[in-house]
């Protein structure tokens, strides 16, 4: 608990709090009216919402299984869609990736068998102001911030240097080898996605990795944990944002669709995950390149 009284304000675990039974959310937790959950949804596009036959919309979603073929009109096809994605989305899903579907599965399984511990034992893993690593809830209401409905895990993965697997979870058993096959498959897809964009910007297909660090480029995992909510519409599991590294793959729960996007004004996107999909988020310092701003929550 030491770690915890060293943060500038009490530490409140979300989950414990959904736990406990309550009926109401703490006013911290209650956002502004123009920031709060909207029941109307705008899936559709303007011309289009009077039109029944008209399909919802989803970010557009791309099979990379052309990139790995040998016939170059594929491949080209495939950068073409990319290439529309980033610059009309800043997000798309990726399916047929390299990554191992069950592997993709036993990833959500061990982090969800890892919030269903006893406090005491998450307690182990809390992150404390000299380092964001660990297991950590939002803070800031001394400073009049409103929190996010959700408890974290944040570590980093890349580059080695940075990798402290004593802060990896010892429990489940499993959790340390799967964070560390799954980072290996995850790092090595962003690398492909990395050529893929460089090659879409006109630069050689090495060039933006190799901006990034290259063989030392950074990569973390954070895990967000959203407990039930007695007044999900007063509340959002993470506020509106944008990302400010290069690149995220969002392993979503394909059960649940509570990732929202904002393709242009203040329209907001509900996306509806894709098995075995990965959603792409183009992050700030890519979109200073392709001028375009992603935001979601």
């Amino acid at each position: 608990m030491s770690c915890l009284q060293s943060w500038p304000e009490p530490i409140v675990r979300v989950q414990s709090l959904s736990e406990s039974g309550i009926k109401s959310i703490p006013e911290r937790y209650i956002k502004p009216l123009l920031h709060r959950p909207s029941l109307k949804t705008d899936n559709f596009d303007d011309d289009f919402k009077d039109n029944p036959d008209h399909p919802r919309i989803n970010i557009p979603v791309i099979d990379l299984q052309d990139m790995f073929s040998s016939n170059k009109a594929l491949r080209d096809e495939t950068l073409r869609h990319i290439s529309d994605a980033c610059r009309e989305w800043g997000f798309f899903q990726v399916v047929n990736h390299g990554v191992n579907h069950e592997l993709m599965r036993s990833a959500r399984e061990v982090w969800r068998q890892f919030f269903k511990l006893p406090v005491e034992v998450k307690q182990e893993y809390a992150n404390s102001p000299s380092t964001y690593e660990g297991y950590g809830s939002r803070l800031g209401v001394e400073k009049g911030a409103k929190l996010d409905w959700s408890d974290y895990f944040f570590l980093h993965y890349m580059p080695q240097s940075l990798r402290n697997q004593s802060k990896w979870p010892a429990l489940p058993s499993s959790c340390r080898e799967l964070v560390a096959e799954y980072g290996e498959q995850v790092v090595k897809l962003c690398g492909e996605l990395m050529k893929m964009l460089s090659v879409n910007l006109g630069l050689g297909e090495d060039q933006l990795q190799d901006a990034f660090g290259g063989e030392n480029i950074g990569a973390c995992l954070r895990v967000n944990f959203y407990p039930k909510c007695p007044q999900p519409d007063l509340t959002l599991g993470l506020s509106s944002h944008s990302d400010p590294g290069g690149l995220t793959l969002l392993l979503p729960d394909e059960n649940v669709a509570g990732l929202q996007v904002r393709r242009s004004g203040n329209n907001w996107v509900t996306v509806k995950p894709i098995p075995n999909a990965f959603i792409v988020n183009i992050g700030d310092q890519i979109q200073v390149l392709i001028n375009f701003p992603p935001t979601f929550r």
